[in-house]
């Protein structure tokens, strides 16, 4: 046996390498994790003898391993490990859906939920009063569909000893009615944690099991890969387990929260974590908040939204943001800044520009989500070298007719900017691409369907919401294989098909080139090979 044998080969596929010098390939050869040998059938076999197992890709489209830009693997685990409230469409289908629930219920147990639309609300906040009834003595905690708020009902608040106003870091907030009876609604993370910490616990091995069979859900949709941005307690002590295991796993890279509050110790802390490594996981990088949602009205927008809120930033006062991230670059740490308003981008990229010096493995710093971008925004960003990272299928939650809650909130010129892809990349500004599942489901399919057609695929009845931000098939490939590999600062080992490159690999039941979003989105995924190893065939 050769030095040079491969492991593994494909034949007879159409290969999208993605490579300048060699844009297209019939077979692609690997071995102990790397790629060996890219070209035509008999090119390739040349680096096959007895002990390679040959896959017939007749009828596959091998492309770079895509890698979902944003996603929450243990945060959203143990989120849609609970009830799933997608499918509520007004308030009497949440109350049934609740009333079943507890029926089924063991002594002790929560209900937790999760994926509340609140366009079901009518424009009216989440209030306990549309529950309590329901529920009784049971405590329930239930997430609205973009994660930053959630309610609680009264039995969850009593057990939290929340009867009136709490102090909560930030711009987050307990909120009460007038008399300061708590309403149940809970303004983003630290507002939720007061009820979240009397709640029963996922330990580490539950959520090893819960990761396992995610990720094994993940490869049948052709991930190789994620951006993790969170590093929730527990987190690693279970994806150690899975190495232990030797579970199949994605290729991660993570970035813990970095909140308002910190300290000088505590942003050491997230300094001395980074490079902490697995098998195919490592922590590279941390994640800031500059402001919240739009459609529970804590995003940080120039002008206030239709009900005067959404005027603060998260880290008050701002200056504590800009000085935890000028403390964390000058470490040489990369960073990545939640900003969905205006405002919020806006400050968060000139925070950003001052410190565009390469970080420890020449990561980039990113602002993620940008859901309204003014015409000037687009233009600094094109300017200042950080990345925009974005999630197209997210516009499930809005509507070309601007009368959900999002674009109602906005209003209609605010609501025309949204999820600007096209000019944000066309500008020059690097683009990369996500789920943030479990805000939206993970198949890359959906994302890349998302970005050319301005929908979900599957859903013609849904008029797209600002086609001229549509990408071409080739642009939104890139900012799920290229793009996340070179904003990470490894561009050099991942994002094409090329030898000496890493053997992570999708394989497609159609080309994500040439076949419409629609027809991609229904074709299977025949193939996922994530470091060397075939982790999914179909």
């Amino acid at each position: 046996m050769s030095r040079t044998s491969a492991d593994l080969a494909v034949l007879g596929a159409t290969v999208r390498t993605l490579d300048p010098s060699r844009p297209s390939a019939r077979a692609v050869a690997v071995r102990g994790g790397s790629i060996v040998a890219v070209g035509d059938d008999a090119e390739v076999r040349e680096f096959c003898d007895a002990r390679t197992e040959i896959v017939d890709g007749t009828g596959t489209t091998l492309t770079p391993g895509i890698i979902d830009g944003h996603l929450h693997p243990v945060h959203g685990s143990h989120m849609t490990s609970g009830l799933d409230l997608s499918a509520c469409r007004d308030v009497e289908e949440l109350r049934a859906a609740l009333a079943d629930a507890r029926r089924e219920l063991t002594a002790g147990s929560w209900i937790r939920g999760f994926g509340l639309d609140p366009n079901i609300l009518d424009g009216k906040r989440p209030h306990r009063r549309l529950i309590d009834d329901v529920l009784g003595e049971v405590p329930a905690l239930l997430v609205l569909a973009d994660a930053h708020a959630a309610l609680a009902n009264g039995a969850a608040l009593r057990l939290a000893g929340v009867t009136g106003p709490v102090e909560v870091p930030g711009n987050s907030e307990i909120v009460c009615d007038l008399d300061g009876t708590p309403t149940g609604e809970l303004l983003e993370d630290p507002a939720r944690n007061v009820v979240e910490r009397v709640a029963p616990e996922i330990g580490a091995a539950e959520t090893a099991d819960l990761l396992a069979d995610l990720f094994s859900r993940m490869h049948a949709t052709g991930l190789t890969g994620g951006h993790v941005m969170d590093l929730n307690d527990g987190s690693l002590e279970a994806l150690r387990l899975l190495d232990e295991r030797g579970a199949a796993g994605l290729r991660l890279r993570l970035a813990p929260w970095c909140q308002p509050g910190i300290d000088g110790h505590g942003l050491r802390e997230l300094i001395e974590l980074q490079g902490t490594r697995g098998r195919l996981w490592t922590v590279a990088g941390v994640k800031l908040f500059m402001d919240g949602t739009i459609d529970n009205g804590t995003a940080w927008l120039h002008h206030p939204d239709c009900h005067g809120e959404s005027t603060k930033p998260f880290w008050l006062p701002p200056q504590e943001y800009a000085d935890a991230v000028a403390e964390l670059a000058g470490a040489g740490v990369a960073t990545a800044t939640h900003a969905i308003g205006d405002a919020a981008a806006s400050f968060a990229l000139e925070c950003l520009s001052r410190h565009q010096r390469p970080s420890i493995g020449g990561a980039r710093h990113r602002i993620e989500h940008i859901e309204t971008a003014p015409d000037e925004l687009v233009r600094r960003f094109a300017d200042s070298g950080v990345v925009a990272s974005m999630q197209p299928s997210h516009l499930q939650y809005t509507l070309a007719d601007h009368s959900d809650n999002w674009s109602t909130r906005l209003g209609a010129e605010r609501a025309n900017r949204a999820w600007r892809c096209a000019d944000l990349l066309r500008s020059g500004t690097p683009l990369v691409l996500g789920s943030d599942w479990p805000i939206a489901h993970f198949d890359p399919r959906e994302v890349l369907g998302a970005a050319q057609l301005r929908r979900l695929p599957g859903q013609p009845e849904r008029d797209p919401v600002r086609s001229a931000q549509a990408l071409a098939p080739l642009e939104a490939l890139e900012a799920m294989t290229l793009a996340p590999a070179a904003v990470a600062g490894e561009e050099h080992v991942a994002g094409r098909i090329r030898p000496g490159f890493r053997a992570d690999l999708t394989g497609f039941g159609a080309d994500p080139l040439t076949a419409s979003p629609e027809e991609l989105a229904e074709a299977p995924v025949r193939l996922t090979v994530v470091d060397g190893v075939a982790v999914h065939r179909a």
